[in-house]
């Protein structure tokens, strides 16, 4: 589902505010292959209760671009571009970022469930108050010294990935009268190559919201709506420590996750 106004934190590789890039399909981040979706499970470029898409959707048919060879194997992205704590969030400043800390953990598979490894997987949000480490978010909500919003990690041999962090609050953002984003993070997957970037959302399971967010909503089918609420998991709670939440994300097939930038 495609970003909101306010969703404008900056992934760390890319720089960019709005999370957007080429409509890729493929087996994996790092796959050049085509073929279609299911039918209704990813967004469309235009839904008007989402006013945003009403500037950002294409007015003329796309134009495909071959890729060339340097498109499609660089840049590689290595084990050493990841720190100690770019998995951590509650880790990367002084002191104790305020809020409800969590675990969250999943594996990236391909369509016939094989895990997918050695994917860059990166995630922004907001703090526990529902505002973003970011000049354009002006919301009236105090930003936290001790939490920026931003982490990064690669998959294992098996496709898994862990990311401790704060529960986001949800925002208001102006897309209709007393408009509100249910709590959420974003996720970005690379292979490698830039090319191959696919980005997404992770929402929290109860959010009184859901009925509420055009963003949600603009993916038709009901079953994959669900597929981007995360799962509470008391496997991945720890004791005395945070609540843990699954998140798998799906590449392509019938069980595929929805992504907001692709076609």
């Amino acid at each position: 589902m495609p970003s909101s106004s306010r969703d404008g934190a900056r992934s760390k590789s890319t720089g960019r505010a709005d999370g957007g890039s080429a409509r890729h399909r493929a087996d994996s981040p790092t796959a050049s292959s085509c073929r279609r979706y299911p039918e209704k499970t990813q967004p469309p470029y235009l839904y008007p209760p989402y006013k945003a898409t009403l500037r950002r959707a294409p007015r003329k048919p796309l134009i495909v671009v071959p890729h060339t060879l340097s498109e499609v194997t660089g840049p590689v992205f290595g084990h050493g571009q990841i720190s100690e704590t770019d998995n951590d969030l509650t880790r990367q400043h002084a002191g104790e970022p305020l809020g409800e800390r969590i675990t969250v953990s999943g594996q990236v598979l391909d369509d016939s469930g094989r895990p997918v490894p050695n994917t860059l997987i990166e995630i922004w949000q907001c703090n526990a108050a529902g505002r973003y480490a970011h000049r354009i978010d002006q919301h009236p909500a105090p930003l936290d010294p001790n939490f920026t919003g931003a982490g990064r990690t690669l998959t294992d041999s098996q496709g898994r990935y862990r990311f401790t962090t704060i529960k986001p609050g949800p925002y208001p953002w102006n897309n209709h009268p007393n408009a509100w984003r249910p709590a959420h993070i974003h996720f970005s997957l690379f292979g490698t190559a830039f090319v191959s970037r696919l980005v997404t959302q992770m929402y929290f399971p109860g959010d009184p919201l859901f009925p509420f967010d055009p963003i949600l909503n603009s993916i038709p089918d009901e079953k994959a709506r669900r597929r981007l609420i995360s799962a509470f998991d008391m496997d991945l709670t720890k004791p005395d420590w945070s609540l843990g939440f699954r998140f798998d994300i799906v590449l392509r097939g019938p069980r595929e996750t929805p992504f907001e930038n692709k076609k």
